[in-house]
């Protein structure tokens, strides 16, 4: 299907936010340290910020959901 991809997209976007929100929670404070050689220069905290620039940086996710609201599920455009 020609949307497909936005579909793969969208999901993997998210999928990635709810990993490392996850990998955050577990983490507690110590996760939010940011610039130490225990933290490995924040690397937790910077890639967990880093997803949240996903969702803008390869289409916006609302982009890729009107994508799918259109052609997958044939919604009217806006």
């Amino acid at each position: 299907h020609p949307a497909q991809p936005s579909m793969m997209k969208y999901y993997g976007t998210e999928l990635n936010k709810s990993r490392y929100e996850l990998v955050m929670a577990a983490g507690g404070s110590d996760a939010l340290e940011w610039e130490s050689e225990a933290s490995n220069g924040g690397a937790k905290a910077r890639s967990w910020l880093h997803t949240k620039a996903n969702s803008i940086e390869g289409g916006t996710s609302e982009i890729q959901l009107n994508i799918v609201a259109k052609r997958i599920l044939e919604l009217p455009g806006a």
